[in-house]
């Protein structure tokens, strides 16, 4: 897992190099999956319930699940990238948010805000914790800068498959639900909105919005809990 999160890493490392005004978000697919064949890695999403692509591409009011396609980047896009692999059979999965160009403070605090929940929740990935302390450490930190946390897709086990037991919310109360054993591998994976915490999904199947069309925001490592706390297999 630590291979293949690695990969998952460079890739996104060198995807994220290629966001600028005008390129097509389909470019970055193609690139993805072109990183795939050279690190010799499938890419978990392709064929994922029927996902026709490696990368997951979610631009401004798009939480999650955006289609790669002709659309063009434009200066002052928010764009989150969400990619996996699969190595060895096991999986790696992780997610960033970009600005094209310059964007609006509210963006950039947007951002930064959804990445500081992230690690916010790492931080609480104990052994002896409750999964509810991560919950609630995401929660509390994207609140405090006046956002919200999505509340219909979460975070999750992962391993020798994509998605395993258990589901991480990204909203909920300390001390609650299954208790942080060394052993444990998960994708952390706060999304957010700067308006209502609800979505909708557009008639590709997909792609997922926010209801009242506010900016949207993503960030996930997958992480291990060893006897000497966590590791972020996902950061380069």
């Amino acid at each position: 897992m630590a291979v293949a999160n690695r990969i998952v890493a460079e890739i996104l490392e060198e995807v994220k190099t290629r966001v600028r005004p005008g390129v097509e978000t389909r470019e970055l697919d193609e690139l993805a999956e072109a990183c795939c064949r050279r690190y010799k890695v499938k890419p978990a999403f392709k064929g994922y319930r029927g996902y026709k692509h490696a990368l997951c591409i979610a631009v401004n009011e798009e939480v999650v699940h955006g289609i790669p396609g002709p659309r063009q980047l434009k200066p002052g896009d928010l764009v989150s990238l969400d990619f996996g692999v699969i190595h060895d059979g096991f999986y790696g999965d992780a997610a960033i948010t970009v600005p094209v160009g310059e964007v609006t403070p509210q963006a950039q605090l947007l951002a930064k805000a959804t990445e500081e929940s992230l690690y916010a929740g790492i931080a609480e990935f104990k052994v002896g914790g409750r999964l509810g302390d991560i919950s609630h450490a995401i929660q509390t930190t994207v609140e405090k800068y006046g956002f919200s946390v999505i509340r219909q897709f979460v975070g999750h086990g992962i391993g020798r498959s994509l998605h395993e037991d258990p589901q991480i919310p990204n909203f909920g109360s300390r001390g609650k639900g299954p208790v942080l054993k060394v052993g444990m591998t998960l994708a952390i994976e706060p999304m957010t909105s700067a308006g209502s915490w609800e979505v909708r999904i557009l008639e590709d199947g997909w792609t997922a919005v926010t209801a009242d069309g506010s900016l949207a925001a993503h960030f996930e490592h997958t992480v291990a809990l060893t006897e000497k706390g966590v590791l972020i297999l996902s950061r380069l």
